[in-house]
């Protein structure tokens, strides 16, 4: 009975591809000890029907591209904007993230996200990845793969927020942070989103992460930077970026990631994830675009910072509305975003004088905002060369962007308390911010003994 209401609940490309969920429900089906006379009645091919070997393959060159996109795309991208005496500790923590990541969401993460559970959390029906075999498929894809490529979302989610307080923390506090933010904020909100949880279940349209990656990342990173505090120096002292070269490069990589990122969210090698890709290129492309305008604007110039940047606005933006949105909808959202995104920044940093140290909140959490937002918008079908691909049934633009509005504050709200609550517990147990001492030395050396650079 409770899976039959999840799937009349679920429609298409909301939350879990209907195929995925049909997936799931043959695994479970199977677990009921019905099985033998369901097989009897099925034709000879009828499993083997489930299985299809080009989706398998799409996905699982998107689940390496968006593990890409973290080893080495962000890795690089961050390495390069610190400072030379704490590039090892970006590179460090960005690798340590994606293997204590790994672990967790092994343990018990991918089953409290994606286990049937209720409408807030799952429950502990895959716990160690129990149930998942070889021959075991979740759609049209297997399991092992569907779950993998999730992973790949959970390792990046946690790496971003370490760009809001980079430079000033400690390396064990990091790890412990990001254990417990991955358990209580980004494990339950993907539940909410794509596991069958409740805001999935009002149709909230969020294709690749616009609020279980972006938001989260975002807010939890200016809730981490307003606590922790700024670095030392900061709006005193130039901070300049030590390596743009590294930051270039990082910033291609993730570009190339971005196409498993939202082009593998479809679940599937079809024309979804042939439209995400192509209007995530064109989002990246505008939001570049538009973020050196602002800067030639303001400051007469444009910068390889600004370009890169503008990028990653776009594509963080583009991200929730990538499933649903046409071309055109895709170069408006562009567009905003490297503009809007800008803006944010600037206010950010100048005048309410936070230390964002690489800009988490004002690109991925209000790009996150945004692109939510915006797939509302984009999603109707009614706009001429900007439409998307329609509403489901009942559903008009007033009463999507009623849902949207709803999964944004309720994603800001919650994930900005559990931050709090967070930083508040690791600080007591094990300090999260070095001393000033070593923040001056840089740590590089305080934290690992090595240097970036032997010259």
């Amino acid at each position: 009975m409770a899976t039959a209401i999840l799937v009349t609940a679920i429609k298409k490309r909301f939350c879990l591809n209907q195929e995925v969920i049909k997936g799931i429900q043959m695994r479970r089906f199977m677990k009921t000890g019905l099985w033998a006379l369901a097989i009897g009645l099925l034709p000879a091919t009828g499993l083997a029907q489930e299985l299809d070997g080009a989706d398998t393959a799409w996905i699982m060159t998107s689940t390496a591209l968006v593990l890409f996109m973290t080893i080495p795309g962000l890795s690089l991208f961050y390495g390069g904007l610190v400072r030379v005496r704490n590039v090892l500790s970006v590179l460090m923590q960005c690798f340590a993230i994606t293997c204590v990541a790994s672990i967790v969401w092994l343990v018990c993460g991918y089953s409290l996200a994606f286990g049937e559970g209720n409408a807030f959390i799952g429950d502990l029906s895959n716990v160690m990845f129990a149930g998942i075999q070889e021959d075991t498929v979740s759609g049209s894809i297997p399991e092992s793969v569907f779950a993998l490529f999730q992973m790949t979302f959970a390792i990046i989610t946690p790496a971003l927020i370490f760009g809001g307080f980079a430079e000033r923390v400690k390396f064990g506090a990091v790890m412990l942070f990001s254990i417990l933010w991955l358990l209580l904020v980004y494990v339950p909100i993907t539940h909410w989103v794509w596991g069958g949880g409740w805001l999935g279940s009002m149709g909230l349209l969020d294709f690749a992460g616009g609020t279980v990656v972006h938001i989260t990342a975002g807010v939890a990173a200016l809730v981490c930077a307003m606590q922790i505090g700024s670095r030392s120096g900061f709006n005193k002292t130039p901070m300049p970026p030590h390596n743009m070269t590294m930051t270039v490069t990082g910033a291609g990589m993730l570009w190339v990631g971005w196409f498993g990122f939202n082009g593998g969210s479809a679940l599937a090698a079809n024309g979804d994830a042939g439209m995400a890709m192509l209007v995530t290129h064109i989002s990246a492309a505008a939001g570049s675009i538009s973020w050196m305008m602002m800067e030639k604007l303001k400051f007469g110039k444009p910068s390889v910072l600004g370009i890169v940047t503008g990028m990653v606005a776009g594509l963080g933006t583009i991200t929730p509305a990538s499933g649903f949105v046409g071309p055109g909808g895709a170069l408006v959202i562009g567009l905003v975003a490297g503009a809007v995104c800008f803006l944010a920044t600037q206010y950010i940093k100048r005048v309410l004088e936070i230390d964002d140290s690489l800009d988490v909140f004002p690109v991925h959490g209000v790009g996150g905002m945004l692109g939510t937002f915006f797939a509302g918008i984009f999603a109707s079908a009614g706009l001429g060369v900007f439409s998307g691909q329609g509403y489901n049934a009942g559903m008009t633009m007033g009463s999507q962007i009623g849902v949207q509005l709803i999964g944004i504050i309720s994603t800001v709200v919650y994930t900005a308390i559990l931050t709090f609550i967070i930083v508040k517990v690791v600080t007591a147990l094990t300090g999260f911010r070095v001393t000033e001492e070593d923040e001056t030395s840089g740590l590089d050396l305080v934290l690992h003994d090595e240097r970036g650079y032997d010259i």
